[in-house]
């Protein structure tokens, strides 16, 4: 692709290092076949390739966002499956975050959208303020007679409906939005972990090597017992896992929603804290249970790199975050004790699949311990979660999410694994079948507590994929 910046916008590094990535787009238009909104709207200004038009003229023009560049931009999911598909290399990701930062300076939102914006960036890196919001979010579905009533709030487009207009798929009111917060909550919150606080967490037999984990924001408010599966798995195979004191949210959340400054602050302050673990006690890696932040952290590096005071520290960080099964499978781990023989419907996330290029690992070792493990149709297109996407774009999101779930029902699987939390929460929003992390089937099936989503089930027979409101999956 030809470009025509100016040497002045060259002088920035942010412009040059997407002048690259511009000039590397041959407009093909594979992407366009693997774009989970153009798939659904048909609207090549929905695709990578449209949206690549649209950030070249704002950038090459140095002009302020306009509307229909802020509308487009804001439905990309950032799924990045477009750079999977990719045959010129084209780094798209930090590309529209380019975009998405240089939005928020030069376009001035509604009002409605700024308060929702604000209200997600300001809650939910917080574990405490998460917590909170959460609290009140059950509340008022009780008081909106639970989720039936709420779904009614959001006003989705009915389920399986092959003649929903794009327009009602991408509607975003305020209300449509909070419905959305209301509905995708828990009914219940887990207790806290008592894991959670900063410690170390000795290996059960002589110590092999020392990790860090990241505890992180969301999903140690909703899930608590991901990281204390790896931890009692770690610890059973000769893994001591430090807790650091002052970790927090990795910065994903904001980072994407153009804040730049705030995710580079969440960066630094984990930067700084896993430092001082390398220089202290030494550390072999930096494992993530969510890959969504585990693609972020391994980014770092690129990040900070103008960073005088931070770039060598986060080239040394990114180098060390792992997702802990890439971890896993370096690790001689023990065979199942028990095998189960449970049919596992194993849905890769988006940032583990094209963020992190991790694809076969997770399955191979579900089949190591035990499970039978069948691949999803149409695996590559994301279930619609993406960080905020599923609150910010709650129309699209839903009839992502139904049609993952369509396609869930095709391998009649007993649970459904994942190595996400955004992930879990949004299928978990459209289905009664189990919904677990890959550690923890991994942690039961080699001596751990049976998953609670597991335990739940009180029969020993298959749970079966039902309909649940609002949602397009059928008893199977």
């Amino acid at each position: 692709m030809q470009t025509n910046f100016s040497l002045a916008q060259l002088a920035d590094t942010h412009m040059r290092e997407s002048e690259k990535i511009l000039r590397s787009c041959v407009h093909c238009g594979f992407c366009t076949a693997t774009c989970p909104t153009y798939l659904l709207l048909g609207d090549e200004l929905d695709s990578p390739r449209g949206r690549i038009y649209l950030i070249k003229d704002m950038l090459e023009k140095g002009k302020p966002a306009t509307h229909e560049i802020v509308k487009h931009i804001d439905r990309c999911l950032s799924c990045l499956s477009c750079m999977t598909t990719c045959p010129s290399g084209v780094h798209y990701m930090h590309l529209v975050d380019h975009a998405r930062v240089y939005i928020e300076k030069t376009f001035v939102r509604d009002w409605r959208d700024r308060l929702i914006r604000a209200l997600l960036v300001h809650v939910l890196p917080y574990r405490g303020r998460f917590r909170l919001a959460l609290v009140g979010a059950s509340i008022m579905q009780r008081v909106l007679a639970l989720h039936a009533a709420a779904h009614k709030l959001v006003r989705l487009p009915p389920p399986r409906d092959p003649h929903t207009p794009p327009r009602e798929m991408t509607r975003t009111g305020l209300l449509r939005r909070l419905g959305a917060m209301i509905a995708l909550a828990p009914q219940r919150l887990p207790s806290r972990s008592e894991r959670q606080n900063p410690q170390a967490i000795a290996a059960d037999e002589a110590r092999r090597s020392r990790v860090a984990i990241l505890t992180g924001c969301a999903q140690a408010v909703l899930a608590p017992s991901i990281n204390a599966a790896t931890i009692r798995l770690l610890a059973r195979h000769g893994v001591e896992v430090v807790l650091p004191k002052g970790e927090g949210c990795c910065g994903a959340l904001v980072h994407h929603m153009g804040r730049d400054d705030e995710g580079l602050g969440f960066a630094r302050r984990n930067i700084d804290v896993w430092t001082g673990e390398i220089e202290s006690g030494g550390l072999d890696a930096i494992l993530i249970t969510a890959s969504g932040c585990g693609t972020t952290i391994k980014d770092y590096g690129f990040m900070l790199r103008d960073d005088p005071a931070y770039a060598d520290k986060a080239a040394r960080v990114s180098a060390l975050a792992k997702d802990v099964t890439e971890y896993l499978d370096g690790l001689d781990v023990a065979a199942a004790p028990r095998p189960c023989g449970l049919t596992v419907a194993y849905h890769s996330a988006c940032s583990m699949q094209h963020g992190q290029r991790i694809a076969d690992v997770p399955k191979r070792l579900l089949r190591s311990a035990g499970f039978k493990v069948k691949d999803i149709p149409e695996g590559h297109i994301c279930c619609g979660s993406a960080g905020t996407y599923n609150i910010l774009q709650p129309g699209l999101a839903a009839a992502l999410r139904d049609r993952k779930l369509a396609n869930i029902a095709k391998t009649r699987p007993d649970v459904i694994a994942t190595g996400n939390i955004g992930c879990i929460t949004q299928l978990a929003s459209g289905t009664t079948v189990p919904i677990v992390h890959t550690i923890e089937l991994l942690d039961w099936a080699t001596g751990g507590p049976k998953p609670n989503a597991l335990a739940e089930h009180a029969s020993d027979s298959p749970p079966k994929l039902e309909r649940r409101s609002g949602t397009a999956v059928e008893a199977a």
